[in-house]
């Protein structure tokens, strides 16, 4: 091997699969190219409450090409086991909706059939033949009319505690010389990959192989496995590469399901592939959820009581729960904390994580407040939350395992320019332009899973490098290339790493930030393990030789043509002697044309503490994408629902608005110094999630100071604006 190597962690790498991606060699999940395969088109319910009466597929099957139609009056019945322990990206109370078992409808859009063909036109054709009759029932389609009820799931029995508090934040709050109480509104908010979900499900006997788009393909054999009542070691799951999911491929939804039936019934593959609108309904979504945040202080600033109070929103059948109220818990220092968390069932598919989960939406609403606070107090914005500061995480009683948030405000505030910001709303002009700066903290949970990885180092010099890990975008190819050729002393273009594959060793969800610290621990461990098996080799040569010569040689010498090494990797007790977290700096400049109410947001700049950083290109690429991101969750994304059909109406890319290159400007990142050891041995925290936090209440925190005007629901809309709306009624 090649001894004392240059590092190349933390080296701006290009992405290795780069090529791959550009010229088109890369295969998504729909882009397997199978023999005989067939296609399906999915039948979705009309109603959003109800029971199916009739279903005629008469004219569906009397179409050339159509195979068979499927639906619960001639599916098989599935054995749904229950998961012993369900994934933590499960819900924990209720269960997924079981695909074509019964006739209960449980919202609108719910397959309720699926038509296979020999092309995918037969099968669209076909699907619109299929008729469906319903007894319709009244619905729970808005979050007032689910307010009012009685839910049948409470989160105490998800496994997450709905209420937590410390000392008597009511009573503190009372007291306090000044307050702010207010509500803040997340509404519904999609997911919108450019890869659609797809899967193509193939049976060989009673094996099955599936080429999915998914962020977690072991969870995805499990699932199916036990949908199924089939041995694990039956399925395999393949999904090389992700294009875009943001957490909505986190779960393993019914059309994975339905494309595996369909296959059998068939006796050929089958390729099931969402349109951009069954997207809406047959993944979820980030949900709507409404919260309470009272703060109490003294008057030098110092918080005395915290109150967080959210409501979200979920399906009838599973219960889905978020951690919005963490942030709260224990990002600034407080004595009195209260938090309370319920849900509101609905008529409507199951939401599902989507970037920072629950966090992004948590800190929404409490930046935007202690934005409201520093106002009533009269404060600087950072200089509250420096007077606030949490040196040990105080909800849970433990020390950080690391945090470096001071040097995050100093160097974004300095990056900025914050103190050239005139404090006095609608003070900053450029012409008719309102001028506005805003900032917000940003946090985020730091995790670390267990995780299994195999190294193999061949005789021509080169290294191979597996996990059945996912890459939905971040990165992961070329991160983990890097860690394997750190480790192994080899450059960058000798090292070649393969995941998506559930043929290969175990990892965890690509999900929560936790992929570096978990499956990066892994490799590097694997590569170690290598090098020491080949130490022992050496040893026990006929011949002493030595180990730390070039891998050609040492190979040659020892008559091998290749030696592998394995590891695990998982985290031991310092979840218990510790909390970890990334944290981070926002500051936003906003321009708001007074006239039109039009906002565009020139700047926005972030400093992050994120641990020791990998690959300083692909993460800067994260921290922008997250950026763009808030941006759209402060400015543009919403569900608009209609209440009379359940469902949601802009359910496409030309209505439901996303950022587009128009929309960005200048996005500034930079990294303070960092490494956690304590969380993880490659000394990380994770990139991803802390991206989109405090975004949103930045921007809302930056029109504020730009007109004076308080909106505490997104998006901020320009008819919000116009007309001088007064804060307390947006």
């Amino acid at each position: 091997m090649t001894a004392h190597a240059p590092s190349v962690i933390g080296q701006p790498v290009s992405r290795v699969d780069g090529p791959e991606k550009v010229t088109g060699r890369a295969r998504y999940a729909a882009e397997f190219d199978l023999a005989d395969l067939a296609y399906g088109a999915l039948v979705l319910s009309t109603v959003p409450a109800g029971r199916i009466a009739a279903i005629d597929a008469s004219a569906a099957q009397a179409r050339p090409g159509v195979l068979a139609v499927i639906h619960h009056g001639n599916a098989p019945r599935l054995p749904y086991n229950r998961m012993p322990e369900r994934a933590q990206v499960d819900p924990k109370s209720g269960d997924q909706l079981r695909v074509f078992q019964d006739d209960v409808v449980h919202f609108a859009g719910q397959p309720v059939a699926v038509v296979v063909a020999s092309t995918q036109e037969a099968a669209d054709a076909a699907a619109a033949l299929v008729q469906v009759t319903y007894a319709q029932e009244a619905a729970v389609s808005t979050f007032e009319a689910g307010r009012g009820r009685e839910p049948t799931t409470q989160t105490q029995r998800g496994g997450r505690p709905g209420d937590a508090s410390r000392g008597d934040a009511d009573r503190a709050f009372a007291a306090a010389p000044v307050r702010v109480d207010a509500v803040y509104v997340q509404p519904r908010e999609h997911h919108n990959a450019i890869e659609p979900h797809a899967t193509i499900a193939r049976w060989d006997g009673d094996r099955l192989t599936l080429f999915d788009k998914t962020q977690w393909p072991d969870n995805d054999r499990k699932e199916i496995a036990y949908i199924f009542g089939v041995p694990e070691e039956k399925i395999r799951v393949i999904s090389p590469y992700v294009g875009g999911a943001f957490g909505s491929a986190l779960r393993t939804w019914p059309h994975v399901t339905i494309a595996a039936v369909a296959a059998k019934a068939a006796g050929r593959p089958v390729r099931i592939e969402l349109t951009r609108r069954e997207l809406y309904v047959s993944i979820g979504f980030r949900p709507h959820t409404e919260q309470r945040v009272a703060l109490g202080a003294e008057r030098d600033g110092r918080l005395t009581a915290v109150i967080h109070e959210a409501t979200g929103q979920t399906a009838l059948y599973e219960e889905y729960a978020e951690v919005t109220l963490d942030p709260s818990r224990n990002l600034y220092s407080c004595p009195n904390v209260r938090s309370r968390y319920r849900l509101v069932e609905m008529n409507t598919n199951s939401p599902c994580p989507m970037r920072a989960p629950g966090t992004a939406t948590g800190m929404l609403a409490l930046e935007t407040a202690m934005d409201e606070l520093a106002v009533a107090l009269g404060m600087d914005p950072v200089e509250l939350r420096l007077r606030n500061y949490a040196e040990r995480d105080e909800h849970k009683d433990l020390p950080w395992s690391s945090k470096e948030l001071r040097a995050c405000y100093a160097q974004a505030a300095e990056r900025f320019g914050w103190s050239r910001r005139n404090p006095a709303p609608r003070s900053m002009r450029d012409g008719r332009q309102l001028v506005g700066y805003g900032m917000a903290t940003a946090m985020y949970p730091a995790h670390r899973s267990k995780a299994s990885a195999r190294a193999t180092v061949f005789a021509n010099g080169t290294a191979l490098v597996q996990a059945a890990g996912s890459d939905m975008g971040p990165g992961t190819y070329t991160s983990m290339t890097q860690v394997a050729a750190d480790a192994l002393g080899l450059p960058v273009e000798k090292v070649r790493f393969e995941l998506g594959d559930t043929d290969l060793p175990f990892a965890p969800v690509h999900g929560g930030s936790i992929t570096m610290a978990s499956l990066g621990s892994a490799v590097q461990a694997a590569c170690r393990a290598l090098l020491d098996d080949m130490r022992r080799v050496c040893r026990a040569a006929p011949q002493p030789m030595d180990p730390d010569g070039p891998f050609e040689a040492v190979l040659g010498a020892l008559n091998l043509d290749r030696i592998v090494g394995e590891a695990d990797s998982a985290p031991g007790d310092e979840a218990q002697t510790y909390s970890s977290a990334a944290f981070g700096a926002v500051f936003v400049e906003v321009r708001v044309d007074e006239d039109l109410g039009s906002i565009r947001a020139p700047r926005i700049v972030g400093a992050y503490d994120v641990g020791r950083v990998v690959n300083p290109k692909t993460a800067r690429s994260q921290c922008i994408g997250g950026m763009v991101q808030g941006l759209g969750m402060a400015l543009l994304e919403k569900a608009e629902w209609d209440e009379r059909f359940g469902r949601v109406m802009n359910a496409n890319l030309a209505e439901y608005l996303v950022p587009v290159c128009a929309d960005v400007a200048e996005l500034d990142v930079t990294f303070v110094e960092s490494e956690d050891a304590i969380l993880s041995p490659l000394g990380v925290k994770g990139v991803a999630e802390i991206a989109i936090c405090g975004v949103a209440a930045a921007i809302l925190n930056a029109v504020h100071h730009a007109t004076g005007l308080r909106v505490r629901e997104v998006p901020v809309h320009p008819e919000r604006l116009l007309g001088g709306v007064d804060a307390s009624s947006v």
